[in-house]
């Protein structure tokens, strides 16, 4: 159960009961990326593509004062959720709507499954933010993420080793599971891997990762992810400065995801 369900968590379950997918946006607060003077104006333009919330988080985000002005330009723009997606206790931010309290499961250091956690509970607790606790995995071959929290990465050939992670972190109590395939990567999570998660457990199930195509997307879709996530696109638009190519591309991908789920769903 979602501790302190706010906007997020009914903005997720009624697209999900609308439109059978929820489409998320990840942008990463990258001081050496991101460009704040250019993302202000980007905003305006990502809220014609038609995205459910904002995600904003990354592996190596870490100046969280950083952080806190991107969550704040975000939200001038849009009266959309915006949850963090924090790699380290510098990712957090009181001004965003919730929290992804995430532990990367397959993580072989102690500190990045519960350690960071623990250092950053007595601030988060203060803000009085939504809580989502979500489940981690990461795939091979990991990329940042899988880098950066020292992760034994998931092989991609084998469902059934995702799914015992899956089941054990259902088990726990954690509210989302997201299968991660890393920022960048060639290849999303393999469709079999999504079906055998999904039809197995009750909690949403969140794919994100080399979905480079709208047929990846509706294939993973159907698959049964409940929400899909767009990272490593917006950001090269966003630094190029090509929106207009962007917002055309963008709009596409996400009408026709919602119309091949909604398809699915019926």
């Amino acid at each position: 159960m979602v501790k302190n369900p706010g906007i997020f968590s009914r903005t997720f379950f009624e697209k999900l009961n609308e439109d059978g997918i929820v489409h998320m946006t990840l942008i990463d607060p990258d001081p050496f990326k991101l460009d704040l003077d250019r993302f202000e104006d980007a905003v305006t333009e990502l809220e014609r593509t038609g995205t459910d919330i904002y995600m904003v988080g990354g592996s190596t985000a870490s100046e969280q004062s950083f952080v806190d002005e991107v969550v704040k330009i975000i939200k001038k723009g849009s009266d959309k959720p915006v949850i963090l997606f924090p790699g380290s206790v510098g990712g957090v931010s009181k001004y965003a709507d919730a929290l992804f309290y995430l532990s990367p499961l397959n993580s072989r250091n102690w500190y990045f499954i519960i350690g960071a956690q623990v250092i950053a509970a007595p601030a988060i607790k203060r803000w009085n933010m939504e809580i989502v606790s979500l489940a981690y995995l990461i795939f091979e071959p990991g990329g940042t993420a899988g880098y950066v929290s020292d992760v034994k990465p998931l092989p991609r050939n084998k469902p059934e080793i995702a799914l015992a992670y899956a089941l054990a972190a259902d088990f726990i109590g954690f509210d989302m599971i997201y299968l991660e395939a890393g920022s960048g990567a060639p290849d999303p999570i393999p469709t079999k891997t999504v079906k055998l998660v999904s039809s197995n457990i009750e909690k949403p199930v969140i794919v994100g990762g080399g979905i480079r195509n709208i047929e990846q997307a509706v294939e993973i879709a159907k698959a049964g992810a409940s929400a899909i996530v767009q990272g490593s696109k917006i950001e090269e638009y966003i630094i190029k400065g090509d929106l207009k190519k962007y917002i055309d591309e963008v709009r596409e991908f996400i009408s026709k995801l919602k119309e091949a789920a909604k398809g699915v769903k019926q």
